[in-house]
């Protein structure tokens, strides 16, 4: 049986005041879980020690401002063990994390969702779920943290000092991205990265021997990463292993943590039983006595609060801090502004103007260029103006151009380096570029063709999500690609990336209009964004001043007729092509038609209907033209209305061939928008 807490001298057991601290942690998760009647006990039962003795002794935060912008970053990468996590934050006193969250576990409109999300409550660095991510996100972190710490800390002050630690278990090592982003992260000495491997031994399916023996300690090492091996129930050896961890600063460490699942079920511990299902009242009961918990359900000791309680350490830790960076700012007063203005997400004070002078130089410097030409003379710009803009590419970089005049290269020897090279690592690098934007004071952006989002999808989606101003760059953008063929043509890709909430996509037609798609994307806060870039070249177009401001309305248009019977709608290399089958409709067969230029469907569908209107008018028939599959644009089309898209995969053949095989010809567009007319 356990001790009465609350008259037992803790301070002469360190021993057993860790174990009912922990002991605190898998009590709640396993009621937590029960009450909702769904969840994963298992993890943070195992993995109970571990946590306290890292939450306790050695991580950076402040419960009191979870997002002091020094703290120590946590990822729990197997996020469906989501109760530790919870359940740290509420002992700790975050002041958001109340009994009742813990209690609404799982349920519609609580902070505690069934995997971590970023954004419901403090403290949740990044959503986590899908295996593997996390990792990839703490490698993220990590790089934020290198680049910061060596642009601006100084021999006498160091504003940017803090560790990355990330929890994962064996799914996500599992997981393909894993090895993408840990490769990585060993290759940039990542030193102030930290893991924690929870080496139990069991997923779902029973018992990993069957279909995973990788030597993991090889594969880290094989990194370039320390390994460190400890039993996942001993405080002696986490917390020297932990010490290790941050006494080497040119590796990552990864520490390998045996552990028991459930650990202290009688009946289900070390067995997938208690992996994601709830014990049930019966084992919870003999729990309870294997443990020495003697507490109802939910019902803690004030000594355990009193015990787990950090919100004075954590204000004296960030007070502290906060006291060095005014001594930082007496003597580094410039760049203590610029990283005041890059922790805040700030623009410079003066970007606009000078993002309206480039604009006029665009319009007035217009000419015949791949938009992915247009996006590189675009970066030459922005990476300029804002220090924060760090980009590379997925071994790409000379075909998605996106290394800018005042771009270098990253590397251990370049720690300010604002161009990476990722090497072929579409996911891990779109999930890496999550972990970079989420630290703060870095504002990303990844590139690769447009077809290779299918690798990437995933860390994508969780963008949006989490509403992260990534900017994600995908080239070759159709079929026009040419000789590659189908593998390397994207088809549906556009449809799926438009099909993804607070997603803004632009497929820009020209220099202009890519440059507009470039600044909503680096003054975006809780959007990502994806420019959608031609190789094949798109022709300059003439704007009026207005025509020029409504391009930030997603859809504009770029002709109108008084007489119009008939609108084409076009993005990208597409609208010189219906500009050229308006004309030729005027001139051999006295149509007019009105031009509509949709460099971005998502923001247009987003403006009034009465501008929506203005610009599609909805009593003439519509063609849209695009070289992509058609399915985006049914949401502004009536019925009768044509689309000419590409509704099967590509073939191998000249760009030239291949709009003539596949119909996107001046004469083709002229008999299709006839047919509407005179329907």
């Amino acid at each position: 049986m356990c001790q009465n807490l609350d008259s037992w001298p803790m301070s002469d057991n360190p021993k057993i005041k860790h174990n009912m601290m922990a002991n605190a942690i898998r009590a709640l998760s396993m009621d937590a879980v029960q009450a909702a009647n769904s969840g994963h006990p298992g993890l943070p039962m195992g993995a109970a020690d571990i946590a306290t003795v890292l939450f306790t002794k050695f991580l950076k935060i402040d419960p009191r401002q979870p997002d002091w912008a020094d703290r120590d970053r946590f990822v729990l990468s197997a996020g469906h063990g989501s109760m530790l996590l919870y359940s740290l934050h509420y002992l700790m006193g975050f002041e958001d994390m109340t009994l009742d969250e813990i209690k609404n576990f799982r349920q519609l409109g609580s902070r505690t969702a069934g995997h971590p999300e970023y954004g419901h409550a403090a403290g949740i660095e990044t959503t986590t779920g899908p295996l593997g991510q996390g990792i990839a996100n703490a490698v993220g972190m990590a790089i934020s943290e290198k680049i910061l710490a060596a642009e601006f800390n100084s021999d006498d002050h160091s504003p940017v000092n803090h560790f990355t630690y990330a929890f994962l278990g064996d799914g996500c090592l599992m997981e393909g991205i894993s090895h993408e982003a840990c490769s990585f992260a060993g290759t940039h000495n990542l030193g102030k990265l930290i893991c924690f491997y929870d080496q139990n031994g069991i997923s779902i399916d029973g018992e990993i021997e069957n279909w995973f023996t990788d030597d993991t300690v090889m594969r880290f090492e094989s990194y370039g990463w320390q390994t460190i091996e400890v039993d996942g129930h001993s405080i002696d050896e986490i917390d020297q292993a932990i010490v290790s961890a941050k006494n080497e600063t040119e590796k990552p460490t990864m520490i390998f943590c045996r552990t028991t699942i459930g650990f202290g079920s009688p009946n289900k511990s070390g067995t997938s039983d208690v992996h994601g299902a709830p014990l049930g009242e019966e084992e919870i009961v003999k729990t309870r006595e294997a443990l020495g918990w003697e507490y109802a359900p939910f019902e803690l000791p004030q000594s355990i609060y009193d015990f787990w309680d950090h919100k004075s350490e954590g204000t004296s830790i960030n007070e502290s801090w906060n006291a060095g960076m005014q001594a930082y700012k007496s003597s580094n007063p410039e760049k203590y502004e610029e990283l005041n203005r890059r922790i805040a997400s700030k623009m410079p004070v003066d970007f606009e103007e000078k993002f309206s002078d480039f604009l006029n130089q665009c319009d007035a410097e217009n000419s015949s260029m791949a938009t992915r030409k247009a996006s590189q003379l675009c970066l030459n710009f922005f990476v300029k103006e804002l220090s924060e803009l760090v980009g590379g590419s997925a071994d790409l970089t000379p075909s998605n151009n996106t290394f800018s005049k005042s771009s270098s290269t990253f590397s251990n020897e370049n720690p300010t380096g604002n161009h990476i090279n990722y090497g072929v690592r579409e996911f891990g690098m779109s999930a890496i570029m999550n972990g970079m934007v989420l630290h703060g004071g870095i504002k990303p952006y990844g590139a690769t063709f447009l077809v290779f989002t299918d690798y990437a999808r995933n860390a994508v989606r969780l963008s949006a999500l989490m509403g992260l101003p990534n900017i994600f760059v995908y080239t070759h953008d159709s079929i026009a690609l040419g000789e590659d063929g189908p593998t390397h043509q994207p088809v549906e890709h556009l449809v799926t990336l438009r099909s993804t909430p607070n997603l803004y996509n632009w497929r820009p037609a020209d220099l202009v209009e890519t440059s507009i798609a470039w600044k909503n994307a680096v003054i975006s806060q809780n959007s990502p964004t994806c420019l959608i870039l031609s190789r094949q070249n798109t022709s300059a177009m003439t704007r009026e001043k207005g025509q020029i401001n409504a391009i930030e309305n997603g859809g504009y248009l770029i002709r109108e007729e008084v007489d119009a019977t008939i609108s084409l709608i076009a993005s990208g290399s597409e609208l010189q092509l219906v500009l050229d089958a308006s004309d030729a409709l005027l001139n051999d067969h006295g149509i007019k038609s009105n031009v509509i230029s949709m460099p971005c469907l998502d923001l247009f569908l987003e403006q009034s209907d009465d501008y929506q209107s203005k610009v599609i008018k909805p009593e003439l028939p519509a063609l849209v033209v695009e070289l992509s599959h058609p399915n985006s644009w049914y949401k502004i089309l009536n019925k009768g209305d044509k689309v000419l898209g590409i509704e099967s995969f590509g073939e191998s053949a000249p760009a030239n061939v291949l709009l003539e095989h596949f119909g996107f010809t001046t004469a083709n567009v002229v008999e299709l928008s006839k047919s509407l007319v005179n329907d």
